[in-house]
């Protein structure tokens, strides 16, 4: 079953996240064990362990870690990525975010909708960031990466 039945993120050493960062974080982490996909490919005559699988987050020596192991505990792959791709998209959609909820608190509708909008499209660069990124390394599907892509802006950005 390719899929990510629980994930971790090494949050220990970061900040206490802002409450509006932590619910965005509990919303990702709740939508990605609900439906996601994440398959990993052959590899140059290794076998690939099946899934489903348990994720590691982490982030070292300023590289985000993927730490991908089996159900029972067995390391299925262990990849690394270079945070510079995500770094203006990131600062892009903390700026976003900002502005929504502070729009949510005392702007009209239609003035909300517009910012999600923006917020969204922001969103979903990253999210094809972190696939081409993952090619070769992971498949997953624009969901997956939407929501991941939230738990790297978490990690980033130490809330």
């Amino acid at each position: 079953m390719p899929r990510i039945v629980h994930i971790e993120l090494d949050d220990a050493n970061l900040p206490r996240p802002t409450p509006e960062v932590e619910q965005e974080r509990k919303v990702a982490m709740f939508d990605l064990m609900e439906a996601n996909s994440f398959v990993l490919p052959a590899r140059e005559a290794r076998p690939v362990l099946p899934g489903p699988y348990r994720l590691g987050l982490s982030i070292r020596d300023k590289k985000l870690v993927f730490d991908v192991a089996t159900e029972a505990h067995e390391t299925a792959a262990v990849f690394q990525l270079s945070l510079t791709p995500f770094r203006q998209v990131v600062k892009d959609y903390f700026q976003i975010c900002e502005s929504y909820f502070d729009a949510v608190k005392k702007l009209p509708p239609s003035q909300i909708e517009t910012i999600d909008m923006a917020r969204r499209g922001i969103h979903n660069e990253g999210a094809r960031i972190l696939q081409e990124r993952l090619e070769g390394k992971a498949e997953i599907d624009t969901d997956t990466a939407r929501r991941l892509f939230t738990l790297i802006c978490v990690l980033h950005f130490g809330g």
